[in-house]
């Protein structure tokens, strides 16, 4: 497997490389001042640009949850003097695909183009962000379909786990609801609402963007200001407070008469900027993030039967971090699942990792980061996710030694300092205790 994802990577990076060998990131600075990072391809005539700004669905006001997934959405539907039929219309026939969506810390826009189409293509996303109409049929049908995804939610037993989750873990904080809001919430957005969320989101001082493909620095900066010189410079304030998810022990099931036990399960973990960062991603990749090859799956699927899937995560979000993780398992052995995997968090806690699992775990985590950037588009939301991280333009370079220069020490260290099996917070979705 070693072998296998040492190949891999080298094929990928190969793929990736431009004239000199290697792929390399430019910091562009527009005439007007707007940055974005570069990575030049010309091998292929296609562009691929990420703009996300920072605030998203935790700055949604009370009683409006849901406004930025809301808003986001409609973005595409109609702007300047396209209507939405006429502005899908530009957009398919010159195969342009561009969409915005809104996650808890930012709200995010996705354009690709044939080179011959970037002028346009900048265009239309200019007029999107600076320019959307929100047209009344276009609100509603949106709205419907919002409406129809929150009513699938409210039965899906994973949906309904995650929400209770966060909101038992970040009481009367944004993080707590769901960026995609609440059926009555969505109902009472107006078209005012909208357009507010416009001018406080959609600012150049929150602004990251990375471009990725066939394309210039000079070039890219006459773009930059054509298309984000007419944002406003500033958005308002970003007033989300930092925090801690609270977890203590505490459980919650909510009842649906279903065939097998669904549930998240999470302590507080740690943030991007942490120093713990990399030993708690191999811990982590240890534990129950390495699929396969984590020891959760390995004793509560592999030699006890008890799960198809289990799992674990870090989200490491603007204001808090956490270590979430979810297993789905039979309604009668639910209860022996989670007591092993409470056993596999103190094992961890308490003996931290083998030779062996560190090794493996760096050589996958190293291995396998450069084959999920198989795509123009994957690539410039990796350069935003580092700018946004502040990780530097060496970051690529820098990445494997940080990973392998972790220690089992440094994993027993952050263990002790993230798993307290204890506290671990739960909340299960399946039939009604006993």
């Amino acid at each position: 497997m070693s072998r296998l994802l040492a190949v891999c990577a080298l094929l990928v990076a190969l793929v990736l490389s431009g004239p000199a060998g290697a792929v390399t990131i430019e910091r562009v600075v527009s005439p007007g001042g707007i940055e974005a990072w570069l990575v030049r391809d010309h091998a292929n005539p296609i562009l691929a640009v990420e703009v996300s700004f920072r605030g998203g669905a935790s700055l949604d006001p009370a009683g409006k949850t849901g406004l930025a997934t809301m808003t986001a959405a409609l973005l595409d539907e109609g702007a300047g003097p396209y209507g939405s039929q006429a502005f899908q219309r530009r957009l398919e026939d010159r195969v342009i695909g561009l969409s915005f969506d809104a996650g808890r810390d930012a709200l995010r826009g996705h354009l690709k183009t044939l080179t011959e189409h970037r002028d346009e293509a900048f265009d239309l996303l200019r007029l999107a962000l600076t320019a959307p109409r929100f047209d009344a049929p276009a609100v509603e049908r949106i709205r419907g379909q919002l409406l129809t995804g929150l009513m699938r939610e409210s039965e899906s037993p994973e949906h309904l786990a995650a929400r209770a989750w966060f909101a038992a873990a970040f009481p009367g904080h944004p993080y707590g609801r769901s960026p995609r809001g609440d059926i009555a919430t969505v109902k009472t957005i107006t078209v005012a609402d909208l357009k507010s969320e416009v001018t406080r989101q959609l600012a150049r001082d929150r602004m990251t963007i990375g471009v990725v493909g066939d394309i210039d620095p000079p070039e890219l900066g006459r773009l930059l200001d054509a298309t984000f010189a007419g944002l406003p410079a500033r958005g308002a304030a970003l007033t989300v407070a930092e925090t801690r998810a609270d977890t203590h022990g505490q459980s919650e099931r909510i009842a649906r008469a279903i065939p097998q036990t669904v549930a998240n399960f999470g302590l507080a973990g740690i943030k991007r900027d942490d120093p713990d960062w990399y030993a708690a991603t191999v811990m982590n990749h240890i534990l129950g993030g390495g699929g396969f090859a984590s020891r959760l799956t390995e004793t509560v699927r592999e030699k006890n039967g008890l799960a198809y899937g289990v799992w674990t995560a870090l989200i490491p979000l603007d204001h808090a971090g956490v270590l979430f993780g979810g297993v789905a398992t039979e309604n009668s052995r639910f209860d022996q699942s989670l007591a092993l995997i409470r056993q596999e968090l103190r094992r961890m806690r308490d003996d931290g990792p083998t030779e062996t699992e560190l090794a493996d775990a760096k050589t996958y985590l190293n291995g396998s980061f450069p084959l999920g950037l198989d795509s123009t588009s994957a690539i410039a939301q990796l350069l935003v996710q580092m700018q946004t991280d502040r990780l530097g333009l060496d970051f690529l370079d820098r990445r494997p030694g940080l990973i392998n220069t972790v220690t089992a020490a440094d994993v027993r260290r952050v263990a002790a300092r993230l798993l307290d099996p204890d506290a671990l917070a739960l909340v299960a979705v399946g039939p009604a205790a006993p």
